[in-house]
């Protein structure tokens, strides 16, 4: 496997959806949209994605613009020992974390995005990991069956796992739900595959 070139987010009206996703985080074709007549299940799905980027400003400037998109606030934008930052639900029902480990702002608001990071939630971390390796992800981080973080150089999306309910504790939601993920993941060098917690993927187009 190279790399994860997008993630496809399935919804209910995905025009709408695309065109909230160029209002809010213009992320180009990292992040697509197909129609979905049931959309994804119920409550928490499983995942969440995260914007990175370099200051407070371009948190506020990201997360101010998807409210305005239609998103809603699900944790608001604050500071924390790590940093600075804030979750909303985007008007498809994924949750988007805006964050950064600076402080203070140094510049004006760019409105950048250093990284986007595809945040999993396992069930068991390490058996979740070894399926990755199996695939031919490398493992760039790890903190035991806490956190997993793939080395994806060149890629538009880094892959990380966290437990099920660390994560959905971090998104500031409940970590029941159930039914589809609403999610596809579309990478370069692999075929269709699903991993240990539904997840599913495909060669990218």
């Amino acid at each position: 496997m190279n790399s994860i070139e997008a993630v496809i987010l399935d919804a209910a009206d995905p025009a709408g959806a695309e065109r909230f996703y160029e209002r809010a985080f213009g992320l180009g074709d990292r992040v697509r949209v197909r129609a979905a007549d049931e959309g994804a299940g119920s409550g928490f799905r499983g995942y969440t994605l995260s914007l990175v980027v370099a200051q407070p400003s371009i948190v506020r400037g990201l997360v101010g613009a998807a409210v305005d998109a239609g998103a809603s606030e699900v944790k608001p934008v604050t500071k924390s020992l790590w940093g600075y930052g804030g979750v909303v639900r985007a008007p498809d029902g994924a949750l988007w974390k805006v964050a950064t480990s600076a402080k203070k702002d140094t510049a004006p608001d760019s409105r950048t995005v250093d990284e986007v990071v595809l945040l999993l939630g396992a069930t068991d971390v390490l058996a979740t990991k070894r399926f990755y390796v199996e695939q031919g992800l490398t493992v760039g981080k790890s903190f035991g069956r806490k956190y997993v973080e793939f080395a994806t150089p060149g890629s538009g999306i880094k892959l990380a796992l966290y437990g099920r309910r660390a994560l959905a504790k971090d998104a500031g939601v409940p970590p029941e739900g159930d039914g589809p993920h609403g999610l596809t993941i579309a990478a370069s060098g692999t075929g269709a595959f699903t991993d240990p917690d539904g997840f599913t993927w495909q060669p990218a187009a």
